[in-house]
């Protein structure tokens, strides 16, 4: 059953919250076999997957097909949809219409907006009509070319706008907070203050969860934010697999004869093992299955 915003909202204070974005399927069911709590579809994935130098080129249409590739991969875990540059603020019609696509047609259970004194309204708005909605606030990427990368909120005054703002978003409705990149004595505060859950990237532990995008998490992304942290090396094993696979199709030892035998439809049980239940690993099932990705 598809967890609610109720349900995130209930865990703050009980336990740590966890998010992770992803981009397509396969991505999404691993994070959900590991019980991450919330997928974000992030306009991330222009860096990551879209080779685009920022967020900004990252579009609708863009956002919607991964949307609806996670949303149809997930049975529990609650799915965000990023709303892109420009995609909102311009004109509520539009704005609505935007945000309610990715829950009507792509299965979205909630969108996430990167807030501003603009999104206030917008908020509330998209909240009356049931549209749940993620704010914000701290280091914004969609405002790259204003504020840079540069840690936000770090002087008083800039630190009263991100309070502000952050209780305004709160009366309008959001139902959580994505703090990036804010000194974490000021993600406490807001943490202390507010009464629905903050997430935090770069904001210290003191947030209610935490946010990593997918890529940073698993070790596949070749540069990093310095607060990141990798939990695995995924980009070392696919660059050995690739090797592998390459020098297999030179020496000869790859296919093997008889590999175009069977139905190519086939691809053995569910649960990765042959048909008559070994694992076609060859390893003992009781064995220990290895440390979580995400912890």
């Amino acid at each position: 059953m598809t967890r609610t915003v109720r349900d995130i909202r209930s865990k703050a204070g009980e336990r740590p919250i966890t998010m992770l974005t992803a981009y397509d399927a396969p991505t999404a069911a691993i994070c959900e076999a590991a019980g991450v709590d919330l997928l974000l579809v992030g306009d991330s994935v222009g860096n990551t997957s879209l080779g685009y130098d920022s967020t900004l080129p990252v579009t609708v249409e863009e956002i919607a097909s991964r949307t609806g590739a996670v949303s149809r991969a997930t049975d529990e875990a609650l799915v965000v949809s990023d709303l892109p540059f420009l995609s909102v603020g311009i004109e509520t019609a539009a704005s609505v219409r935007n945000a309610g696509r990715m829950l009507k047609e792509e299965g979205a259970n909630a969108v996430k907006v990167e807030s501003g004194p603009h999104t206030v309204e917008l908020t509330d708005r998209l909240t009356d009509l049931g549209i749940p909605v993620m704010a914000h606030l701290g280091l914004t990427p969609q405002r790259v070319n204003e504020v840079g990368y540069a840690q936000q909120g770090t002087d008083e005054e800039a630190a009263a706008g991100i309070r502000s703002l952050a209780r305004e978003h709160e009366r309008a409705g959001a139902f959580s907070l994505v703090l990036e990149h804010v000194p974490a004595d000021l993600a406490r505060e807001l943490t202390d203050e507010l009464s629905i859950p903050t997430i935090g990237i770069g904001a210290g532990p003191h947030t209610d969860g935490q946010v990593l995008v997918v890529d940073d998490a698993i070790g596949l992304s070749e540069r990093p934010p310095p607060f990141a942290r990798s939990f695995g090396d995924v980009r070392g094993e696919m660059q050995e697999a690739i090797a592998g696979f390459k020098r297999g199709v030179e020496d000869g030892s790859f296919p093997d004869d008889g590999a175009g035998d069977g139905d190519a439809g086939d691809r053995g049980t569910e649960d990765g093992g042959t048909e008559d239940g070994d694992p076609d690993n060859g390893e003992d099932r009781d064995g220990d299955p290895g440390d979580d990705a995400v912890q």
